[in-house]
Order: C-alpha cells, then structure tokens, then sequence
C-alpha cells in the first residue's frame, strides 16, 4: 500500500500537524461524520496568498525516426498555466454568558452549541466541492460538477459516463483519485489548514434591537479550494435516475457503469482513489451487487488508502464513500 507524500495530507493530518493542543483534531473528527469525502481531502499549501497556480501540459512534442546521416527536427511540449482560486467559508457563534454559567460546564455547553455551526460548515464546503460554481457565487470556488458538467464537445467527455437519465430527478457517483500531480485542495500560502477556530471570549454584542449584552463568541473561518490539475483522473457517472433505482425498474446498472469507470484511468499509482455516492445509490448499489454475486462487493477493515484505521465497502478494491451532499435531484448532463 502506498504511503502519502508529505506534502499532500488529509483534513484529519493537517489538523493534528498544525494545532496541537488537541482542539482542531476534535473539530476534523466532527466534520467527517455525515460527508466522508472531508476524510479524504487531500491538501496541498497554495503557491499564492489567493490561490494556487499549477502548470498543465498541453501537447507532447514530436518524435522521429532516424535513418543514417540524416538529422532530426528539434520539437517541445506545450504547458499552460491555470490558477485556481479560493473561498473563505466563515461563521461566528455567539453564546449569552448567562446562559453559558447556567449549564454549570461553559467550555462543553459552547461546543454542543456550536457543533450546530460545524455541521453547516461541513455540509456547506461538501456541497461546494461537489457543486460550487463562482459564476452564481464568486466567493465560493469552482466545484467537480460544474467542470464536468457537459458531455457535448467537452475536453473531459471521455470521462463523463451517461447512465441514461432524461428527467431532473438525477444524481452522480463519482470516482476521484487523489494526488499531487492530479487532483487536490489547496488553502493560501503561508496559513494554516483545515477549518480554523477562534474563542475570541466575552465580548459585548448585540440583539436584533441594537441593545447591548455580554455573549461568549468563538469566529470559524476555513480557506481552501479545488486544483483539478489532471482531468483525466477524475470520472463522473451522470443521469442516475433515482427514482427508477428505488424502483428497480428501468434502473441504470450500477455495477456495469462503475465497472466503465475504472477503465478510464490511465495510471492507479498516481493517486488513491474513492467511489463518492449518496445514500440512496449506496443502498441501491448493495441491492444490485447482491442480485449478481455476493462478491461484486468486498468488506475490507484495516487501514484505508489513506492510512485511517476502519471498515469499509469496496468495489474492485476502490472504497465506497457517502457523500450526503451529494443530490438526487440533478439536473440531465448533456
């Protein structure tokens, strides 16, 4: 099994590398119960205060036979630079004192208040890395959906698989390897990883009144963003019409479209790789593969790709991961 580079590391690694006086590992375990594919956030420190700017080849150069005393043409590949920007994802939680001393413990009646402000967060940067668009929200970053969101005359097509659906009750499985020559996130030079916290203590605020009280706030802020710098590893089954999956009637084939998938990347070892699915494939998945053969599916425990001790369902030895965020009510890829 192979190891991480140093330089490219998990939510859960960076939290534990960055703060260690114990609090941000607590957060990172919190942020990756409902949406998994946070377990698996690779994370590259950007090149840029606001960004990261990664260098993609274009074109190969151009080779030659030879015949004696004849010379060759010289040639060179073709680069181009992309920069991929980043969002800044913030939320402050406040607490009236009172209310805090009446708990009896202010420290663990804070946390359970704001765990309400770490779910959305957790849900909020899911929801963007799947779906995020700066077209219709410019302070957000550019998710997978919308770069692989045109089979039609896309660069990407070959990797963008139709499992048939025509209504707007669709949703997508996706197979993503990550790596730091093909697909990570990425937060500003110089700062730190992962979602930050502040308790920024007792502070005079105010109600909806302007009226002052005394309140016990604590600031959440989290910078990151998604660098695709080799499309190539990553695959997106479109058109999964849910409803005819539920139904087992007219159902796309689960298992022959995740088989498709796998053959469209062109190197395993250049990444580690995950299925990402909501619930409802998930179940549907298990329902399929068993009608089979009980071995379309695997349960493996021990260390992941990633290095995380667990138990996980996996299809030909890629882990499936939940994905909450993930919609059932996508709209046809076309």
């Amino acid at each position: 099994m192979a190891t991480l580079n140093t330089n490219a590391l998990t939510l859960a690694d960076w939290a534990k590398r960055l703060d260690p006086d114990g609090k941000a590992p607590v957060i990172a375990e919190l942020l990756s119960q409902s949406n998994e594919v946070l377990e698996d956030f690779l994370l590259v420190e950007g090149n840029l205060p606001t960004g990261h700017t990664v260098t993609i080849r274009t074109g190969l150069p151009s080779v030659y036979w030879r015949q004696i005393n004849q010379g060759v043409p010289s040639s060179k590949s073709t680069t181009a630079q992309v920069t991929e920007g980043l969002g800044m994802l913030e939320a402050y939680a406040r607490v009236d004192v009172d209310l805090a001393n009446l708990n009896g413990n202010t420290a663990q009646f804070r946390l359970s208040e704001d765990f309400a402000f770490l779910e959305a967060m957790n849900q909020t940067q899911a929801q963007t890395m799947f779906y995020g668009n700066v077209a219709t929200n410019p302070a957000a970053y550019t998710g997978l959906a919308t770069r692989y969101g045109t089979i039609s005359g896309a660069g990407n097509a070959q990797n963008i698989i139709d499992a048939g659906g025509t209504s707007s009750n669709n949703t997508s499985v996706w197979l993503v390897g990550w790596g730091e020559n093909t697909v990570f996130g990425t937060f500003p030079k110089g700062s730190k990883a992962g979602l930050q916290h502040q308790d920024m203590g007792q502070l005079t605020v105010y109600d909806n009144n302007n009226n002052p009280y005394q309140a016990l706030q604590t600031h959440y802020q989290w910078k990151n963003g998604l660098v695709v710098k080799d499309w190539r590893y990553i695959v997106r089954i479109c058109n999964i019409n849910t409803a005819n999956l539920v139904a087992q009637s007219s159902a796309a084939d689960l298992v022959v479209l995740m088989s498709r998938a796998l053959d469209r990347i062109p190197n395993w070892a250049m990444g580690k790789f995950a299925f990402y699915m909501n619930r409802t494939v998930y179940s549907m998945l298990r329902v399929q593969a068993l009608n089979k053969s009980q071995n379309v599916l695997t349960v493996e425990k021990g260390l992941n790709q990633f290095g995380t001790a667990m138990t996980w369902l996996s299809f030909q030895g890629v882990p499936l991961r939940r994905v909450d965020q993930l919609l059932n009510t996508e709209a046809r890829v076309v």
